[in-house]
C-alpha cells in the first residue's frame, strides 16, 4: 500500500472539529479586518480634502482677475479648489473635519448599546450581513459625493452618522461567534492573536486608500465600500454560528465547574451537593460570589426579555440583567479610559511625530505604525499571561500600571532622536493596547459565558456590545479632550494620558483584590481538603482494622465454643 502525500497527511492529522475551528477563526478574522480597512480612508483623504495652499496666498493684488479665473476653470474640471473640497477648503478645515470624526465615533458609541441587545434576539449570520451590506453602502456614499459634486457638509456628516451605527453589528457579532467556537482554556492567547485584524484591516485600508487618493479620492471610500459588501456575501454563505449547527463535538461548556475566569487547574471530583451544602463548604470569598452569582440570576430571569424559559437558556438577556454580571460594570469603566488613551495615539500620533521629529506627513504615518506592531504583540501577550495567570484583571492592572510611567519616559524620550522614539513607540503600543485588547475580547467573552448565567449563552452579544460601547465614549472623548489641551503643550496631553490610565487601574482595584484574595483563599482550602482526606483515609484504614480482628476474634471463639 503507498504511503500517502505529505500534504494528505497534514491533512487528516487534524480532526473535523478543528479544521471546523479553524475555518470560523480565519473567517471572522477577515470579516471584523474589513471594518477597519472601511473606516481608514477618512484619515488618509483628510490630506486631500483640505490642501495647503500657502503659495496662493501670497498672489499679488495685480495679478487676482487671472488667479480668480484659474481657480474657477480648476473648480469645473476637479470639482475642487486649490485648497481642497468645498466646504472643507476654508479656514475652519480642523473644526470641519473633527466634526466628521465625532460624528462616527459618537454614533458608534450610542449605537453598540443598542447593537448587542438587538443581535441576541437575531440570528448573526443574518444580523452581520446586513451590517456589513450598510457599511458598504454608506462607506461608498462619502465617496459618491466626490462624482456626484456635493459640498454641503451635512451630507458628509449624515454619512458618517449612519456608517457609525451600522458598524456596530461588527463587533458583538463577530465576538459572540468566536466566543461559541473557542472554549476558556487558551482563549486569553487565541483572542489575542485574532484581535491583529484590527490592524491588519487598518494597513490595507491606508494602502487601498492611499492608492487612489491624489488621482480621484472617491475611489478611496468605494473600493473598501464594494470589499466590506462582498465580506457580507461571504459572511451570509459561509458563517456557521455555533458548533451546535453542524453538531460539532467541540462546544465548550457553558455549566463549567471552574473558578473564577475559567480556571479548570483546581478542579477536584467530589460528590454534588445540593446548592446549600455547596455554600457551606466553599471559603467565604467564594461563598460571597456564589451568593452575589445567584441573586444576580434571580433578577436577570425577571428582567429578560424574549421567548422561552429562562432555565433552559433560551430568553435574551436584558440590558439591566448584563450590568449585573459580575465585573461587566468595572471592565466598561475601565475600558472607556482605556480606549480613551489608545485613540488618542490613534488620532494625533502622527502630528505629534511631525511637531518633535520634524518630518513630514507621510514618514510620520509610516512611523506611527509602529505603535500598532506594538499593541500587536501586547495583545498576545496579554492573552498568554491571562491564561497562565487565570487572572484577567490582575493582567490589565499589571500592564496599564507600566503604561503611565512609560507614557511619561516616551514624551521625554522621543525627543532625544528616532532610535528612542521606534523603542518607545513599540513599548508604549504593547502596554497601551494589551489591556484594550484583552477587555475586548477575551474579558468580554467570559463575562458573556458567566457562571453566573448557569448556561444561558444568549448574553455574549449583549455584554460585549455594553463594554464596547462604553470604550467607544473614550474614544470619542481622547481626541477631543487632546485638541483642547495640545495647544497648552504636548506635556500636559501625556499627563491627561497618565490620568486616565490611573482611572482606568483604579476600577479594576476590586476585582484585582477579588482575584487575589480567592487564589489564596483556594490554596488553603486545598491544603484543608487534602488533611481532611488524609484524616478519613487513616480513620477508615483503623475502622477496617478493629472489623477484621473483631470477626477474627469472633470465629476463633466459635471454633472453641464447638
Amino acid at each position: 500500500m503507498a504511503q500517502l502525500p505529505p500534504g494528505i497527511r497534514f491533512i487528516t492529522s487534524f480532526s473535523r472539529d478543528q479544521w471546523y475551528r479553524a475555518f470560523i477563526f480565519t473567517l471572522t478574522f477577515f470579516l471584523y479586518a474589513s471594518f477597519h480597512l472601511s473606516r481608514k480612508p477618512i484619515s488618509i483623504v483628510k490630506g486631500e480634502l483640505h490642501k495647503h495652499c500657502a503659495a496662493s496666498h501670497g498672489v499679488e493684488l495685480g495679478s487676482y482677475r487671472e488667479y480668480a479665473a484659474q481657480i474657477q476653470s480648476v473648480r469645473k474640471l476637479s470639482n475642487a479648489s486649490q485648497c481642497g473640497w468645498e466646504p472643507f477648503d476654508k479656514n475652519n478645515y480642523k473644526q470641519l473635519l473633527g466634526a466628521l470624526d465625532y460624528s462616527f465615533l459618537c454614533a458608534y458609541a450610542i449605537g453598540m448599546y443598542l447593537s448587542g441587545i438587538i443581535g441576541e434576539r437575531l440570528p448573526i449570520r443574518y444580523y452581520l450581513t446586513v451590517g456589513m451590506l450598510a457599511s458598504g453602502l454608506f462607506t461608498a456614499m462619502f465617496g459618491l459625493g466626490y462624482f456626484c459634486n456635493i459640498h454641503n457638509l451635512w451630507f458628509y456628516i449624515m454619512a458618517q452618522i449612519a456608517n457609525g451605527l451600522v458598524q456596530t453589528t461588527g463587533w458583538p457579532s463577530v465576538v459572540t461567534c468566536i466566543g461559541n467556537w473557542f472554549g476558556k482554556g487558551r482563549r486569553g492567547l487565541i483572542m489575542g492573536i485574532w484581535n491583529s485584524h484590527t490592524s491588519v484591516g487598518n494597513i490595507l485600508g491606508s494602502l487601498i486608500a492611499a492608492y487612489w487618493v491624489s488621482t480621484c479620492w472617491g475611489l478611496s471610500f468605494v473600493m473598501p465600500g464594494v470589499i466590506i459588501a462582498v465580506m457580507g456575501i461571504v459572511c451570509f454563505l459561509f458563517l456557521i454560528e455555533h458548533p451546535k449547527d453542524i453538531s460539532c463535538s467541540c462546544t465548550p461548556s457553558s455549566s463549567s465547574k471552574a473558578f473564577l475566569n475559567g480556571a479548570s487547574r483546581f478542579r477536584v471530583q467530589m460528590p454534588t451537593l445540593n446548592a446549600k451544602e455547596t455554600i457551606k463548604s466553599q471559603d467565604p470569598e467564594m461563598q460571597h460570589l456564589l451568593i452575589d452569582s445567584e441573586n444576580s440570576v434571580t433578577s436577570q430571569n425577571s428582567s429578560t426579555v424574549g421567548t422561552g424559559e429562562g432555565r433552559h437558556g433560551t430568553s435574551a438577556i436584558s440590558f439591566l440583567g448584563a450590568l449585573r454580571i459580575p465585573g461587566v460594570i468595572e471592565f466598561s469603566l475601565c475600558l472607556l479610559f482605556a480606549k480613551l488613551v489608545s485613540y488618542t495615539f490613534l488620532f494625533w500620533l502622527p502630528l505629534y511625530i511631525t511637531n518633535v521629529e520634524h518630518l513630514d506627513a507621510k514618514r510620520a504615518g509610516d512611523l506611527s505604525t509602529l505603535f500598532d506592531v506594538g499593541g500587536i504583540f501586547g495583545g498576545i501577550l496579554a492573552g498568554l499571561i491571562s491564561d497562565r495567570l487565570e487572572k484577567r484583571a490582575s493582567t490589565c492592572g499589571m500592564m496599564l500600571l507600566l503604561a503611565a510611567p512609560t507614557l511619561y519616559m516616551f514624551s521625554t524620550v522621543s525627543k532625544m532622536g528616532l532610535e528612542a522614539t521606534v523603542v518607545m513607540l513599540l513599548i508604549s503600543g504593547a502596554l497601551v493596547n494589551g489591556p484594550y485588547a484583552l477587555i475586548t475580547t477575551a474579558v468580554s467573552a467570559d463575562l458573556g459565558t458567566h457562571k453566573s448565567l448557569k448556561g444561558n449563552a444568549r448574553a455574549l452579544s449583549t455584554v460585549t456590545a455594553i463594554i464596547d460601547g462604553t470604550g467607544s465614549v473614550g474614544a470619542a472623548l481622547g481626541p477631543l479632550l487632546a485638541g483642547l489641551i495640545s495647544p497648552s503643550g504636548w506635556n500636559n496631553v501625556f499627563y491627561m494620558l497618565m490620568v486616565a490610565d490611573g482611572c482606568a487601574l483604579l476600577f479594576l482595584l476590586h476585582l484585582i483584590q477579588k482575584e487575589l484574595r480567592c487564589n489564596a483563599d483556594h490554596t488553603l482550602n486545598t491544603e484543608l481538603r487534602d488533611q481532611i482526606w488524609n484524616k478519613d483515609c487513616v480513620s477508615d484504614q483503623s475502622s477496617s482494622l478493629k472489623k477484621t480482628l473483631m470477626e477474627c476474634i469472633t470465629l476463633y471463639v466459635r471454633g472453641f465454643v464447638r
